[in-house]
């Protein structure tokens, strides 16, 4: 019985440094592949720089994570002391037990039965696996989130900090040809609007701000259907977005440089009735917001007939654009900073500090089932993410904060559909 109490009383802290041990190999194989990946990029000067930059960042990470791990020693260490020493004053109490009258014996005998009952409860734990405590995430493969890790990029733009918002990304869906561009939005009107894409060749180039080509939607900035605030997506060479001063969704068409609308209901909130944001500030004109995954593109916004809360409407990538199906949701949308979707689950985060963002909430458009109670952390370097998307290419999370650019590495639970 004191083995089994004393296997018990160190379960969770044993969890934990596996866990660490875990995390750290994992960024010790991602530093090979990055620095095998940038090798393959290699462009004089240009290799030089990047390499350096994301190496630095990889190392960073990996020494965080060494640091935790030697703490979490030290601290198994004494606890593995202080449990010893409880189980001889258990012992010591057993031996004085044996000189207590009849009654006081039984007494202790049934509470022993009850720590007992408690023990075999343990044990069964010890040698069961728990489940991942986060939603089904539909019918992708990929499994359940449990953790979001990184950033694995991290850069100011070419514009430095003039804009504190924007987007930046991939194309969910890209034509042939374009599978390695990234694009770049900055809103360069009062951090509210904007009228031109960015893109460039290769994430070397738009770390280092060189070689882009710019299309632009319209001369003016802000004029009719130009860009209204920092959410956006690309899917299938047209970029999505918030028209400007109204409740309509605007699709780009990159090569022809046409726009094509599609209104959403009525009493959709626009230009600041329902932004993202946090006790100490909203985050300007994201009423709408847009997100990809493996199934295509979506709109999240709010409408006063649904008291404020999340809506998501899933959008066909005609031309023009239309509606398909919909679904209604109990989350205030004032109470959220960002959205994005994975395998048709939504998730939602939230502001906890300036180093911290959380992904708290998942509504699943399989299953209609909403939970509240995930606690995935997202560590910042800056302290307000503007956009956020996932990439279904490369299952990495696209952010916006504060003038930088970041990615983040989502990990899933293995299980098959």
């Amino acid at each position: 019985m004191e083995n089994v109490l004393f296997n018990c009383y160190l379960f969770n802290k044993m969890t934990e440094v596996d866990r660490l041990v875990l995390g750290l190999q994992h960024r010790i194989r991602q530093l090979l592949d990055n620095v095998s990946m940038l090798e393959k990029e290699d462009n004089g000067n240009l290799y030089a720089a990047v390499s350096l930059r994301i190496i630095e960042l990889e190392l960073a990470e990996i020494q965080d994570l060494l640091d935790k791990l030697n703490r979490t020693t030290n601290s198994y260490q004494q606890l593995s002391v202080q449990a010893a020493a409880e189980l001889q004053d258990m012992e010591n109490t057993m031996t004085e037990l044996e000189k207590f009258d009849h009654m006081q014996v039984m007494v202790k005998q049934r509470e022993n039965q009850r720590i007992k009952r408690d023990l075999e409860h343990c044990k069964a734990e010890l040698n069961s696996t728990s489940p991942a405590p986060t939603l089904s995430p539909g019918h992708c493969g990929l499994g359940s989130m449990v953790n979001v890790s990184g950033p694995k990029t991290y850069s100011l733009t070419v514009y430095g900090t003039s804009y504190s918002f924007g987007a930046w990304g991939r194309d969910a869906n890209p034509a042939p040809g374009d599978e390695n561009k990234y694009w770049l939005v900055v809103l360069s009107s009062s951090n509210a609007f904007g009228n031109f894409i960015r893109q460039y060749s290769s994430l070397s180039t738009i770390i280092l701000g060189i070689g882009p080509t710019d299309t632009y939607i319209s001369s003016s900035n802000p004029t009719t259907n130009t860009i209204q605030g920092p959410n956006m997506v690309m899917y299938s060479n047209a970029l999505y977005y918030n028209c400007y001063n109204t409740y309509s969704v605007c699709r780009f068409n990159m090569t022809t440089r046409s726009v094509s609308t599609v209104a959403l209901p009525s009493d959709t909130g626009y230009n600041n009735k329902f932004p993202f944001g946090h006790l100490a500030t909203s985050y300007s004109y994201t009423d709408m917001d847009f997100a990809t995954d493996e199934s295509g593109v979506y709109v999240i916004y709010a409408t006063t007939s649904n008291y404020g809360n999340v809506i998501i409407s899933k959008v066909e990538t005609s031309n023009p654009p239309v509606f398909n199906q919909t679904w209604f949701t109990s989350l205030h949308k004032k109470t959220v900073t960002n959205t994005f979707m994975v395998c048709g689950v939504l998730y939602a985060t939230r502001y906890v500090d300036k180093e911290i963002e959380e992904i708290f909430y998942t509504y699943d458009t399989k299953t209609n089932e909403e939970r509240y109670d995930l606690r995935i952390h997202i560590k910042k370097l800056q302290t307000n993410i503007k956009y956020i998307n996932y990439d279904p290419r490369d299952n990495l999370l696209y952010v916006f904060s504060d003038a930088y650019i970041a990615t983040y590495e989502i990990s899933f639970s293995k299980f098959t559909d």
